[in-house]
């Protein structure tokens, strides 16, 4: 059993896993049921776990100050969603490195100065996954998309200054996008 500090100073135990058997599985998602043990008090209960591979979004800003945005159907929410470029981090493939791949195969544009300048955990009380976001500048297109076979993407170029009211009109409502940024608002 592991002790630790966390962000806020405080003690904790972590709770040890008895058991774990595998539920489902496919290409991007492994949903595993774990038996963990509360240390405060020996309580076991049972807690579902959803593995995702790790994701990167990437905000890319033209010289002209414009965001390369897409927008694509999401079928999860069934809707046709305003997003930045991003997708899945192939195993053992650098972050940054997957973000400019992802921006090139989605959008056809690149970027100089790239950097992951944040990381989130998108959901830690069910899934393990982390989501970069990268940040580069001077995006310009070298090259038409190249969209793999599930993707229909449109790409828009939005003005940076207007992210913000396009966040609080609701326009952009993916929580990932919105955490990226709030990343580039902080690196700022």
């Amino acid at each position: 059993m592991q002790i630790g500090k966390n962000s806020l100073g405080n003690t904790m135990n972590k709770w040890p896993i008895t058991s774990s058997r595998e539920l489902y599985k496919n290409r991007i998602l492994t949903v595993s049921a774990d038996l963990a043990t509360n240390p405060r008090n020996q309580h076991q209960s049972e807690y579902y776990r959803l593995d995702f591979p790790d994701w990167i979004n990437v905000i890319a800003i033209t010289e002209e100050d414009e965001i390369l945005l897409i927008r694509q159907y999401r079928h999860g929410s069934k809707e046709i969603e305003l997003e930045v470029p991003g997708g899945c981090i192939d195993s053992g493939e650098d972050p940054l490195k997957a973000g400019m791949r992802e921006l090139l195969e989605e959008t056809g544009f690149t970027g100089d100065h790239a950097e992951i300048i944040g990381t989130v955990n998108p959901n830690p009380a069910i899934q393990s996954n982390t989501c970069y976001t990268a940040f580069c500048k001077n995006a310009r297109k070298i090259q038409e998309p190249n969209l793999d076979p599930g993707e229909d993407i449109e790409i828009i170029r939005y003005p940076l200054s207007e992210i913000n009211e396009a966040i609080l009109q609701g326009k952009i409502s993916n929580a990932m996008v919105i955490a990226a940024f709030h990343y580039l608002h902080l690196h700022k």
